[in-house]
């Protein structure tokens, strides 16, 4: 049974984070401005969403001495929600070096606000740790989705990275897939009619693209 209380779910809290959120919210943010503040935000929200990838010690030779370090004990998959979540993929390989890249298309329905897939290309999942990132996490039907195709092509351990999450898709993640953890920068309570999440920040990929 989902609980709400115990959902693996974090919203990354650090003043930057405010900042940045803000200048997302707000309509007079232009979209080349919009495009560098998505940027920055998504590398600390996938920071935060990579806290507890594994690692082990190592042993190196500094300039001046031996010392112990640490390496990742697995591989890192990036999987961006098309075409909002591209914006999300280029912060998450500055910041990794072995990274595996897939894709995911979904398209919702304005009418309906379900989504359908129209593409998917994943590599192999078996012995990577699973980062999923799609900015606007509104119902949560199509991350459902998408965390329902991962898992289908032998993902064992994913964690979901967006921007804003409105209280209903945390919860439908939830009720789905309570063992994966959600990562997000703000959490919203509402949606609208048309299923937009308020306050939200309008429509992440028009904003990001200016194709409003």
């Amino acid at each position: 049974m989902y609980d709400r209380a115990h959902m693996p779910f974090r919203v990354v809290d650090h003043p930057l984070v405010e900042v940045l959120v803000s200048q997302l919210r707000d309509k007079s943010t232009e979209p080349a401005h919009f495009r560098v503040a998505a940027g920055k935000l998504a590398e600390l929200v996938i920071v935060e969403a990579t806290r507890n990838l594994a690692t082990e010690p190592i042993v190196i030779e500094t300039p001046l001495s031996r010392c112990t370090g640490a390496r990742f004990v697995r591989g890192l998959a990036v999987v961006p929600v098309l075409r909002a979540g591209l914006s999300m993929l280029d912060p998450a390989l500055r910041l990794f070096s072995d990274v595996s890249v897939g894709y995911i298309g979904l398209e919702r329905s304005h009418a309906t606000a379900i989504a359908s897939s129209y593409y998917c290309n994943l590599p192999n999942l078996h012995d990577r740790d699973t980062l999923l990132v799609d900015p606007m996490l509104a119902t949560g039907g199509s991350a459902s989705q998408a965390v329902s195709l991962l898992k289908g092509n032998g993902a064992s351990k994913v964690v979901l990275a967006s921007i804003v999450a409105a209280q209903a898709g945390v919860d439908r993640i939830g009720q789905d897939h309570p063992d994966v953890e959600v990562v997000a920068a703000a959490l919203d309570p509402n949606l609208n009619a048309q299923k937009y999440i308020v306050p939200g920040l309008g429509d992440f990929g028009d904003r990001l693209y200016g194709t409003l």
